[in-house]
């Protein structure tokens, strides 16, 4: 107990709010009055009383309303969700096409018509990025989801995916910020990695370009790369494990691999996957304690800032594809709320049993939570708002590397058998409504015999040991080094992990997680 709340007296602590950027305070007078070029998102938050001269503006053209004397140009440069409006003479119109990349030069001054108080009275244009208007692909007019993921090296160029760049920013920015005021490492796990981390074989297999005999005219194979066969990883929490060991609490966010043959709105084959490992933790509670209070200071964080009001705000017919608004608010705000409940795996499957004809597949104890059974118990047991905690699964569906719930533990410890039905094991999964899990993590099984024993019970390669408990012959298998880690001075530890694209997804209301990551690949599908 005492290690418990030394742990949370360090890591729990009230974090202060993280400057992420925003536009929304008025830029500084030396910033107005001597830098003449500005993003348009502190231009249209620039408001003076009278005519300001001189101001240069960079930006694509959005598209060009031609009247009689005069040329209506709306401008974006991706820093802001809506664009700024130029008035440009007619003699100084050519070259205005949708898309081109251009340079203008006028007066920052009060508008006379609706939608925006100031706009730009152009003297100078400049095309510095000329565009084929009739063969850019990206128009103004409405373009579905699906159309524009056919094209993922233009469809940035769209307010939209430009705002959600920025959101992705500035929860990275706001992320690393708490993280250090958390005294947590961040760290950079590797890519290649030996083996495959949860044990379901979906793993990408890395081999070089060109494959060949040793030399010419030999029909020697040529070896390995790395002398025997190498993966993408599929998560980097193994060696977070490692790095834990050395600095105490450690935090990556690292791209991984998934070859899953899945066509679904909720998974990618390259996705970003936020992961943090704390040292001398005793139990669940403390982990769920902190990825609670983590993702709380996140939303907590980014709510206000200028890139999720703008999203929050949006007009009707910008965005159609995503969530309804007050979706969207109610989601950031359930993230807000000051506890969020918890139940373990077997009181959730008691619940869904209670409701069994409702589910195309039948709750039993023993078996995977399905998408329709998560989705109900975040919406029952969340109230369709609060993030739910679902603890203690059973042992034989989980990963080798997490540690036996309490009563298990127990069984152990007096030498009784542990194999037997109904055991469990310390982990969670988030649940949040509509997009179900979001986050998991576990306390690891941080003994080295119990450790030996799962991995053979899940049919990993283990090596031998002693009556002792001292290790043999190295075995076959790629995960000797971890299980290293267990022979040393290995405290109690856990960790979790948050699927990055995923919360994105749900906080920004897009349809599929497809249209979060900047270039999305899933199964069958890996355009530029």
């Amino acid at each position: 107990m005492a290690i418990r709340l030394a742990v949370l007296g360090r890591a729990c602590q009230p974090s202060r709010r993280v400057a992420v950027r925003d536009f929304s305070a008025t830029p500084s007078r030396r910033c107005l009055s001597q830098d003449a070029n500005r993003s348009i998102a502190q231009l249209l938050q620039w408001r003076p009383a009278g005519e300001a001269a001189g101001v240069v503006v960079n930006g694509y053209v959005r598209s060009v309303r031609s009247m009689k004397g005069h040329r209506f140009v709306s401008l974006g440069d991706g820093s802001s969700l809506p664009p700024l409006q130029a008035v440009v003479p007619v003699d100084q119109g050519e070259g205005l096409t949708i898309g081109a990349a251009v340079r203008l030069t006028g007066s920052w001054l009060p508008s006379p018509g609706a939608g925006q108080t100031h706009e730009l009275h152009t003297s100078s244009v400049e095309i510095v990025g000329p565009s084929d208007a009739k063969t850019f692909p990206v128009q103004k007019k409405y373009h579905t989801s699906e159309f524009l993921r056919t094209m993922p090296h233009l469809r940035p160029r769209t307010p939209i995916n430009a705002t959600l760049l920025r959101m992705r920013s500035d929860a990275i920015a706001s992320l690393t910020h708490f993280f250090a005021s958390q005294a947590f490492t961040q760290t950079h796990p590797p890519i290649i990695t030996s083996s495959d981390c949860e044990g379901a074989g979906e793993v990408f297999t890395l081999e070089p370009a060109t494959k060949g005999s040793s030399a010419p005219n030999q029909s020697i194979p040529e070896p390995p790369f790395f002398r025997s066969k190498k993966y993408l990883t599929v998560s980097t929490q193994l060696h977070l494990e490692a790095l834990a060991q050395s600095v105490g609490h450690v935090w990556t966010l690292s791209p991984v691999f998934r070859a899953e043959r899945s066509d679904s709105s909720r998974h990618l084959s390259e996705f970003y996957m936020l992961e943090a490992e704390m040292s001398f933790v005793d139990d669940l509670g403390s982990i769920m304690d902190f990825a609670e209070l983590m993702l709380r200071s996140l939303s907590t964080d980014l709510f206000g800032s200028s890139t999720v009001q703008e999203l929050l705000s949006r007009p009707s017919q910008t965005g159609s594809d995503l969530a309804p608004v007050d979706v969207v608010r109610r989601r950031w705000e359930g993230l807000m709320r000051p506890t969020w409940p918890r139940i373990t795996y077997t009181e959730a499957v008691a619940l869904l049993q209670e409701n069994a004809d409702i589910f195309s597949q039948k709750p039993i104890w023993g078996v995977g939570l399905g998408a329709e059974h998560e989705k109900y118990l975040a919406e029952t047991v969340g109230g369709g708002q609060t993030p739910v905690f679902v603890t203690d699964y059973p042992r034989d569906i989980k990963a080798f590397y997490m540690r036996a719930a309490p009563l298990d533990l127990a069984s152990a410890e007096s030498g009784s058998d542990t194999s037997s039905p109904g055991s469990t094991v310390e982990c969670f999964d988030l649940l949040v409504p509509e997009l179900c899990e979001i986050a998991g993590g576990s306390m690891r099984e941080h003994r080295l015999m119990p450790l030996v024993d799962a991995m053979k019970r899940q049919g990993f390669a283990a090596p031998a040991l002693d009556a002792t408990g001292n290790a043999g012959p190295r075995s076959d298998g790629d995960l000797d080094w971890y299980v290293d880690l267990r022979r040393w001075g290995c405290p109690p530890h856990g960790g979790f992990g948050v699927g990055f694209d995923r919360l994105l997804a749900y906080l920004s209301g897009v349809s599929t997680i497809r249209d979060i990551a900047a270039f999305p690949r899933w199964f069958g599908r890996c355009d530029c």
